[in-house]
């Protein structure tokens, strides 16, 4: 690879560094108190429900996808879809609009990042994202089972490695399946969590950990096998 000029570089970099801190605000913004106690989730229901069958499953798919890159919360949205449009529809719309999803945010995140990260990050930088590479699709299913960041972050931060992007994509896909299911095998608890968060919130609570700690055991296996 071409060196690149020093102020092309620092362009992308500040590019690059906006785009995040954007998505950090966005984040922020969605798992804000007063923003969910401000939102009428059955009126949010309702919307989606009539935009499904007046516009079809395509566009709540590309909805789906489109709020996954402004960092809207990957467990509200497919907690969202499968309340709206039931198990089946709702975890298609899930999985395939968070595998496009991480597509768009991957690719902007390997524009913008890639030759920044390359060639102003050390060494060890660059091994370690090698290896991250060669194990692409267990690396990205550890990060999606594992929320470490926002999901539209951890999908640019993606780009930037070694990682490629069909591996990326199968990696998610696994990673986003269990919990897809599990959401979608409880689906009348998670209505009646969104109508009356005192209702159904343990069983939303203990399929979290139970995710998290699956994720975390992976993982660690993983990590042991890198060594």
């Amino acid at each position: 690879m071409t060196p690149s000029h020093p102020r092309h570089l620092r362009r992308k970099l500040v590019t690059f560094g906006l785009s995040i801190l954007v998505l950090l605000v966005f984040a922020l913004i969605w798992n804000s108190g007063q923003f969910r106690e401000g939102l009428d989730i059955e009126h949010v229901i309702f919307a989606l429900r009539q935009a499904g069958q007046d516009y079809g499953l395509p566009i709540a798919i590309a909805g789906f996808a489109l709020a996954s890159i402004l960092a809207v919360p990957l467990v509200f949205l497919t907690i969202l879809s499968i309340v709206a449009f039931g198990p089946i529809l709702g975890s298609i719309t899930t999985l395939v609009g968070g595998g496009i999803g991480s597509a768009i945010s991957f690719s902007i995140g390997r524009r913008l990042g890639e030759e920044v990260v390359r060639q102003l990050a050390g060494n060890r930088v660059n091994a370690i994202s090698e290896r991250l590479g060669h194990r692409g699709i267990l690396a990205a299913a550890a990060l999606r089972m594992v929320p470490v960041a926002p999901f539209a972050i951890v999908n640019m931060i993606a780009g930037t490695s070694h990682i490629r992007l069909r591996d990326f994509l199968i990696g998610s896909m696994l990673g986003m399946t269990p919990g897809t299911i599990a959401f979608a095998l409880f689906v009348d608890n998670l209505h009646a969590a969104l109508s009356n968060p005192g209702q159904g919130s343990l069983v939303l609570v203990g399929l979290t950990l139970l995710l998290i700690i699956l994720g975390v055991w992976i993982a660690k296996k993983w990590i042991i096998h890198l060594d």
